[in-house]
């Protein structure tokens, strides 16, 4: 492998769990529904909440929030604030992350309306939007482009403020369960919450010992655990890949000891059993993974079962090649939210890449390779859309993806953005890449490291967009990997 390659290896393969894991971090906003005197109990409580967030017993950052009435003379309701900082080391540089929610409730506390921004390294988003029903309409502003939509939710949205003393009369018994709806400010998707109760709990927490109710939440395969006092109020909860919040005084939370350890190590996947021949066009995989995740790990040159996952490397071009494939294409030749394959900057710069090429094989080549030669590879923490990295011509790999995906469908070749995991040294990584329907099967190539075909050790588990790529997140601290020696 050259250096130079391995070099835009270590950038942007490895960096890809960032954005995810960003996603994790942040605290789910919106639930819904609270009795009359849940919300006397929020009335009630102090307007400042501070958290220390730690990373392996380092204090890395903090979240604040703010609740309290709206000013006199307004519609009864409430306005909350919740802040965020932390400073991530990643590649041994550190990364500062800030993000803001401002939002105004009804009396009620559903939502009426919110601000969010996000600011990291090479990258800003603002979203501003509305509640009409359980409908939420928002404009994401990224600096480079502007994208409006709606989303549905099951029921009208509401915040979860750090009293959570709702679920201290709903889940009573150990084993007692919740489904909660929620939308998510940072992602801009809704999802669907379970809430377990798992009883008591004693937690050591500094030198004193605390008997707390201690629950779980789903969400998408991801688990996360969290522990309230007898009064509703989150002592400590704790997230996939090791990230910990701990209730605080201002004066600690606020004291941000280092960005910690080194991020990437903390969500490495090591693997057990012996690296393929590098002249194998199979491999096989065990895969130990939580049992409830919804995954895409059969299909394509993948075939799952028992545990184990089978990779055939593919022919490339495909036999017998004449014409785009139809593998379920429809849904992957449409423009989406972050997938803009119908504006006319992705559209004329895709025609310009390919000039008069009409051969499906040669035109892929080419938008592969215009992809990996014309984007930075930087590390960008931030929602990947196809218009910005255009404009940016910097990002990791979730970029490359949104963009490639975007340039091959504005030609009409049906394209998917693949989600897994995939090697670099000694382990395994999240990682995304694309899959083109070429002669009615799917066919894989990656241009962050211009590899077409993908080589054996992309493993993918979702196919699609941001939408679906947020279920890979239920993979971190939770995915075993042996390759087998029969492979």
């Amino acid at each position: 492998m050259t250096g130079r390659l391995s070099k835009i290896i270590k950038i942007s393969i490895t960096l890809c769990w960032l954005i995810l894991l960003l996603l994790i971090v942040n605290r789910d906003f919106f639930v819904s529904s609270l009795t009359e005197t849940e919300q006397q109990v929020l009335s009630r409580a102090a307007h400042e909440h501070y958290y220390g967030i730690f990373l392996k017993d380092k204090r890395i950052g903090y979240v604040l929030e703010d609740f309290r009435p709206l000013d006199k003379g307004s519609t009864p309701g409430f306005k909350v604030v919740q802040r965020a900082e932390m400073q991530l080391k990643v590649l041994n540089k550190t990364q500062p992350i800030k993000m803001e929610l401002k939002a105004n409730l009804d009396s009620s506390l559903h939502l009426q309306t919110f601000q969010f921004s996000f600011s990291s390294p090479f990258y800003t988003m603002n979203a501003t939007g509305k509640v009409t029903g359980s409908k939420v309409s928002f404009t994401l502003d990224t600096g480079q482009t502007i994208i409006n939509d709606t989303i549905t939710l099951l029921a009208p949205p509401l915040l979860p403020l750090n009293q959570r003393g709702y679920l201290l009369t709903q889940l009573a018994e150990p084993g007692d369960k919740l489904k909660i709806p929620f939308f998510d400010p940072l992602s801009l998707t809704a999802r669907q919450s379970i809430i377990t109760y798992h009883g008591r709990e004693k937690l050591l927490l500094g030198d004193r010992v605390n008997n707390l109710h201690h629950f779980t939440e789903s969400h998408s395969g991801m688990k996360m655990s969290f522990w309230l006092n007898d009064q509703g109020k989150i002592i400590k909860e704790k997230s996939p890949a090791g990230f910990v919040f701990l209730a605080e005084p201002k004066f600690k939370a606020v004291d941000i000891e280092s960005s910690g350890d080194e991020l990437l190590s903390a969500v490495a996947v090591k693997y057990k059993g012996t690296l393929l021949d590098s002249t194998a066009r199979t491999g096989r995989f065990q895969i130990t993974m939580p049992d409830n995740l919804e995954t895409d790990l059969h299909g394509g040159r993948q075939q799952f079962s028992d545990g184990i996952v089978t990779m055939e490397l593919e022919q490339f071009p495909p036999l017998a090649l004449d014409s785009a494939g139809q593998c379920s294409a429809d849904d992957y030749l449409q423009p989406s939210r972050y997938v803009q394959a119908d504006h006319p900057d992705i559209t004329a710069l895709a025609q310009e890449i390919i000039g008069t090429e009409t051969e499906y094989v040669s035109m892929i080549k080419l938008l592969s390779t215009w992809v990996y030669e014309n984007i930075e590879k930087r590390p960008v923490l931030g929602l990947p859309d196809a218009l910005t990295t255009l404009r940016n011509r910097r990002g990791d790999c979730n970029e490359h993806a949104a963009l490639f995906a975007a340039l091959a469908r504005g030609v009409g070749i049906p394209t998917a953005i693949a989600t897994g995991v995939t090697m670099y040294k000694n382990a395994f990584y999240y990682h995304a890449w694309n899959e083109i329907c070429l002669n009615d099967q799917w066919l894989t190539l990656d241009s962050t490291t211009n590899q077409i075909p993908a080589d054996l050790y992309h493993i993918r588990f979702k196919r699609g967009d941001m939408e679906e790529q947020m279920t890979v997140g239920a993979l971190l601290g939770n995915l075993q990997i042996t390759i087998l020696s029969d492979g």
